[in-house]
């Protein structure tokens, strides 16, 4: 079999693997290429360091552990064996440190020996799919698999389930800069926002200015749009310094624009100013005009 073919296939395979993985052998079911479910000492399984998933935050962590001793651990940890009575976690990793959180010496296990390939893409799949990655991890990870596996975009695609335009999306984000990048893996920067930073002249600072000002990602467009045309247009660069808005402005037309449904603009000066209503459609102007009318 040829990798093209294998590949084609892959998604497929995966998406059987993954439907199954956390279940347990039925009694009477038919047989299946998978070993039986067991209890583990939790230090005979340990994690793997090619998990795309670095990030996890504490609290969670602390609320599924009190779960855990409440209720059990209801979907056993998947593992593949790495060594004698020692196994290497494809998917479960947050259940693994709950479980050790919460005191647990044995955890239940379901074995799956698979290859680091494949291991990893139902790493990548598992997370993906329960929306466990945040946006910096599964670039990482896709990246790793073009890198190590000589997986195209396509290919990517077909194997978590979204668009090749998704998967590059996702990898142009490992363009920006290490502290935006930082900030996207805490959380406190969304794909959204890092995405309009990334052809900017500074987007460190841009993005320190957009985390500052709790803008949204319709702001975080408008100031990259602004700081592409400042590359090009020294002029208007000069105006668009001298027009600059505060985060009370910016804060204002947000409200605005969420309470109307459409995009409204403020400029403020000392000496006055103007608000724009902009509309698509005879309908929105209609809405428009009795929302004036009623007031």
């Amino acid at each position: 079999m040829n990798d093209d073919s294998s590949k084609r296939r892959l998604g497929r395979g995966l998406a059987a693997l993954i439907g199954e993985m956390d279940q347990p052998i039925q009694a009477g079911a038919a047989p299946a290429p998978v070993n039986p479910d067991r209890r583990v000492p939790i230090e005979f399984v340990s994690r793997n360091p090619r998990n795309p998933r670095r990030q996890f935050d504490e609290g969670e962590l602390q609320d599924l552990a009190n779960s855990i001793r409440q209720h059990g651990i209801v979907q056993p940890v998947v593992a593949r064996t790495i060594g004698t009575d020692r196994y290497e976690i494809i998917a479960g990793e947050r259940r693994w440190r709950a479980a050790q959180l919460a005191g647990f010496t044995e955890i239940p296990v379901i074995i799956r020996d698979v290859d680091d390939r494949t291991a990893l893409e139902i790493a990548i799949v598992e997370n993906v799919q329960r929306s466990d990655l945040n946006p910096l991890d599964e670039a990482l990870g896709y990246e790793q698999l073009i890198a190590e596996h000589g997986y195209t975009q396509n290919d990517l695609g077909e194997i978590i389930g979204k668009s090749r335009s998704h998967v590059a999306n996702s990898l142009r984000l490992l363009k920006l800069p290490e502290p935006v990048r930082d900030m996207l893996s805490e959380g406190s920067l969304s794909a959204g926002h890092a995405r309009a930073l990334i052809p900017t002249s500074d987007p460190a600072t841009l993005a320190r200015n957009i985390v500052a000002k709790g803008l949204s990602v319709r702001d975080a467009e408008r100031l990259a749009q602004n700081d592409i045309r400042a590359q090009n247009d020294p002029n208007y660069a000069k105006a668009a310094r001298r027009d600059e808005k505060d985060a009370d402005t910016l804060a204002l037309e947000r409200t605005l624009s969420d309470s109307l449904g459409l995009e409204v603009t403020v400029s403020h000066k000392a000496s006055g100013g103007h608000l724009r209503i902009s509309y698509k459609t005879l309908d929105q102007l209609e809405e428009i005009c009795r929302l004036l009318e009623r007031r």
